[in-house]
């Protein structure tokens, strides 16, 4: 039985690296260059902090202000960055501003870097509890 799912788990990784090696020979220069800029808009952790307040909310900058206990100038440059990015939008109401998530596909990116780190986190629990027999 063990043997047959490891045969079968090598089996997925190799569909999976055929699957990544023609998805990333399709990729040019220029969709290179467009994916490494959105991934430097997200290398912020103030951006991130943002998104994340932002969540399926519509908030103004005074609102993101003081969720995320940062500075109203910081605030407002880190939001005309993804708002460059096109990951937030915004929309004007009398003297507010008010942003949203535009890009909701950077919470799957998220989640899917978040299941990584947990992965990867409880790994190396389950080791320093087992190194220290506990």
């Amino acid at each position: 039985m063990k043997k047959a799912a490891t045969v079968a788990t090598k089996a997925a990784r190799e569909r999976k690296a055929g699957a990544s090696k023609q998805r990333h020979a399709q990729l040019t220069e220029e969709a290179l260059e467009l994916i490494a800029a959105r991934f430097r808009v997200l290398a912020e952790p103030m951006r991130l902090k943002i998104l994340n307040a932002l969540g399926e909310d519509e908030m103004s900058v005074t609102e993101l202000v003081d969720a995320t206990a940062a500075g109203q100038a910081n605030v407002s440059k880190h939001l005309a960055m993804l708002a460059g990015a096109r990951l937030v939008a915004r929309r004007k109401e009398g003297l507010n501003v008010y942003y949203r998530v535009a890009d909701e596909t950077v919470f799957d990116l998220c989640d899917a870097v978040c299941s990584s780190l947990g992965e990867r986190l409880a790994a190396q629990h389950d080791a320093v509890r087992h190194f220290s027999g506990r």
